[in-house]
This record gives C-alpha cells, sequence and structure tokens, in this order.
C-alpha cells in the first residue's frame, strides 16, 4: 500500500511507485582500438623493460602532454608513487607528515614503512579537502611534509598550504595525492603541478586505468634525480651500474601497463570534460533542495567529479540517513552512505598501532608519542556520517543525468520535514 505523499511529489518507488531510473547505463568500453596499437607495437619489441622501452617512453610524453615535468618516474601504483615521493622528500624515523582522514590507505603505507608518523588534521565541511586552518594547528617542529588529497577530483586550498609551507620554521614538502582528480584544474592549473612533488593512478577504478599502475613526479632537481633509484632497489639507470647508494623497494612499471596507460591518456581531455559536467549539472539542479549540502567547487577550479558525494542536515529529515539511501536505491539510483564508515584513524591497524606486526618501532623508540586512539577529526567524522555516495562515469549522458537529478530531489523532498 502506498503511503501518503506531500503535494506534488510522487510516490516513492520503496513504498510501491514506479522507479525513477529504470535503467543505469553501462560504462562504456574502456580500452580500444589506441591501445590494441600500443600492445600491438609492445609486441614486437625485444624487452618488455621499462628503462628506455618503447611503451614507457611514450607514456613519458603523453603524460607531459598535460602535466608538463622535468622529472617523471611510472610505477607499479600511486600507492608506490607516494612511497617513492615521502622517500625523496628525506622522511626520516619520526618526521611528520599531516594528511587528511578522508584517504585510502595508499596515502599511508609509504610514511609508515620510512618510519614517519602521519598526523591527521581535519577536512573543510563541504570541500572534504584538507583544512588549512587545522592543518597550521597540527604543525610542529617535526612535520616535513603536508600530502592533500584531491578528494573526488576537487582541488585542494593549494595556494594556503603553500604559504603555510613557506611560513614554516623548517623545509616543508607539499605532495600532492592526486589518484583521485585526473584532469582537475586549481586555477587553472594541472592538479600534481603546483606543489612540489604530484601523484597519480592508473588503478583500474580510476578515470584513467592500465589494470593497476602510477606516476610520480616533480619539477625539483634535487628530489627529481631521486625518482627513478628509489622506486628501482636504489638502482641508478643513468650511470649503469647497479651500485646501489640507498635502500629502496622495486615500483618498477612495465610495459604493457605502459602502453595501455600511454593510450589512456590521449582521451584524459574528454573523460575529464565528461566527469566535469556531470558533477556541474548534479550541483546546478539540487543546490536549493531543502537540507542537501552539495559539495563545494571553488569557482575558479575544474573539478573531475570521480564520484558524487553530498551531505543532508539530519534535522531537516524525518528519516535516517541510511533510509534516504535506500529510498534513492529504490528509484535506480546506485547509492551508498559516505565514503568510507570511519576516518582512517579509526582502522584497526591505527587503532592498534599494529603496523609492523603488531608494532609501531617509532612509538617504541621514543620519536613520537601520538596515539591513534586519541585522534580526532570532528568534520570528518560528520561528514561520514551525513554524507550520501552516488557513483557517475563518462557513460551518463544530459538526458540521463537530469533523471538522476529527479530521483533524488523525488526521494529529498519526500522526506523533508
Amino acid at each position: 500500500m502506498n503511503k501518503k505523499k506531500p503535494d506534488g511529489v510522487g510516490y516513492l518507488a520503496i513504498d510501491g511507485g514506479s522507479p525513477t531510473l529504470s535503467t543505469w547505463p553501462p560504462h562504456p568500453p574502456r580500452w580500444g582500438v589506441r591501445e590494441l596499437a600500443h600492445l600491438t607495437s609492445m609486441v614486437g619489441q625485444e624487452s618488455l623493460f621499462y628503462w628506455k622501452g618503447q611503451q614507457t617512453a611514450a607514456l613519458m610524453e603523453a603524460f607531459q602532454q598535460h602535466y608538463p615535468f622535468r622529472h617523471i618516474m611510472p610505477c607499479s601504483s600511486c600507492t608506490a608513487a607516494l612511497h617513492i615521493a615521502v622517500a625523496t622528500a628525506g622522511i626520516a624515523p619520526g618526521d611528520e607528515v599531516i594528511v587528511p582522514p578522508l584517504t585510502d590507505m595508499g596515502s599511508l603505507i609509504g610514511i609508515l614503512y620510512q618510519q614517519g608518523v602521519p598526523v591527521f588534521a581535519d577536512v573543510e565541511p563541504h570541500s572534504y579537502n584538507l583544512s588549512v586552518a587545522d592543518t597550521e594547528k597540527k604543525l610542529t617542529v617535526h612535520t616535513k611534509a603536508f600530502m592533500p588529497v584531491h578528494f573526488a577530483g576537487n582541488p585542494c586550498d593549494l595556494d594556503g598550504l603553500k604559504d603555510l609551507a613557506e611560513r614554516a620554521e623548517r623545509r616543508i614538502v607539499l605532495i600532492e595525492d592526486c589518484a583521485q582528480s585526473w584532469g582537475a584544474l586549481r586555477k587553472g592549473r594541472p592538479v600534481g603541478t603546483i606543489g612540489d612533488i604530484g601523484c597519480y593512478s592508473l588503478n583500474d577504478f580510476k578515470h584513467l586505468s592500465c589494470g593497476d599502475g602510477g606516476i610520480v613526479a616533480t619539477d625539483n632537481d634535487e628530489i627529481g634525480a631521486r625518482l627513478q633509484p628509489c622506486g628501482d632497489k636504489g638502482y641508478n639507470r643513468l650511470k649503469a651500474v647497479r651500485s646501489p647508494e640507498i635502500l629502496a623497494p622495486n615500483y618498477r612499471m612495465s610495459e604493457p601497463q605502459a602502453a595501455v596507460a600511454a593510450a589512456q591518456l590521449e582521451r584524459l581531455p574528454e573523460i575529464a570534460q565528461s566527469y566535469e559536467r556531470i558533477g556541474s549539472h548534479l550541483n546546478e539542479r539540487l543546490r536549493d533542495l531543502p537540507g542537501f549540502h552539495p559539495p563545494q567547487v571553488n569557482p575558479d577550479d575544474f573539478c573531475t567529479c570521480w564520484f558524487y558525494l553530498f551531505r543532508i542536515d539530519p534535522s531537516a529529515f524525518r528519516c535516517s540517513r541510511d533510509e534516504i539511501v535506500k529510498a534513492l536505491i529504490a528509484e535506480g539510483v546506485k547509492a551508498k552512505a559516505s565514503y568510507t564508515k570511519v576516518p582512517v584513524y579509526r582502522w584497526p591497524v591505527f587503532q592498534q598501532h599494529a603496523f609492523f606486526d603488531g608494532r609501531w618501532p617509532v612509538r617504541e623508540m621514543g620519536l613520537t608519542e601520538m596515539d591513534y586512539r586519541e585522534v580526532r577529526c570532528p568534520v570528518a567524522e560528520e561528514i561520514l556520517d551525513t554524507s550520501i555516495r552516488i557513483t557517475v562515469h563518462e557513460g551518463m549522458d544530459e538526458i540521463f543525468v537530469e533523471r538522476l537529478s529527479a530521483a533524488i530531489e523525488k526521494v529529498v523532498r519526500y522526506y523533508a520535514a
């Protein structure tokens, strides 16, 4: 039996009405003739090793068309890219790296493996990006780097972070985690090119993909000279001598990965435009709904909406956030509650300080007093308690995005108090 509907609002599908969306558009084919051409060329090569490999060279050239760095190291993942970045930044045992709590474990692994200390600063309530004000509060004499994450393709306040870094008493390296933000622009400049080091993901779920892969890049000559050795067992390929001067992991990319990635980069502008179009359409169409808070994008920025995360004001609704999610799903929307269930610092590995077989050497040696059981980032926690995530992809045309908007509006207006 249908429940009584408010004036002007249709029956919800969850109550027996017709769903707004009868189908969800399939993701368009991600790989095709471009990738096949690169792979076909690769099969004729004598070697599939990355160093001086034809596909790796093609990847680096394609990457520089969009990100004009002087120093580039393709690698096996963005986790690897971030670890290389942390190593080249000179993070030593006990050094602190300020990071947001809304991110992936990949942002943190490199810090911990270098025996650094992740310090969680809160985020802005509607951009979901690292807060400059809270970053300043977390700044200490041990701070060695900032690692902002351009959350869901939305550029961070890099101007504020750079200014804060320049005013600090010691040199602070700005490492941009661009895993979620291919094609995004901060005031017309590509994200990753504004800080000291940019790190990018080619994971299967990102805007561009070769299955798994990453790129780390910089214009800093001192850092740039260390990128390749820090991702290749300490070997300096330019010297062509196996005589490592540093300890480093093997994070090399292979030629098959590079072949697919090079082809993917040829499509970056059109893919970025598609994601930006979807995010802008949803923001414009839904921003005035009662109790609805769209993601906040600086008007001078270009956000490549990797997914659409909006917040609700619980006091404005006569049901819970989870009930809204269920109603959206019934309308045919691919929705889920939040980004992650809890902030990173509440994951078991942090709560138990169990980074190295249940131990944390830098804490045992007295190089840090960090206790993640005491960490709180109230804005991030509130975001996770009040947000709803909508899946988007470049196969969604204007007509479908309008219907998607209508489905969200239908549910939000129905449950508005």
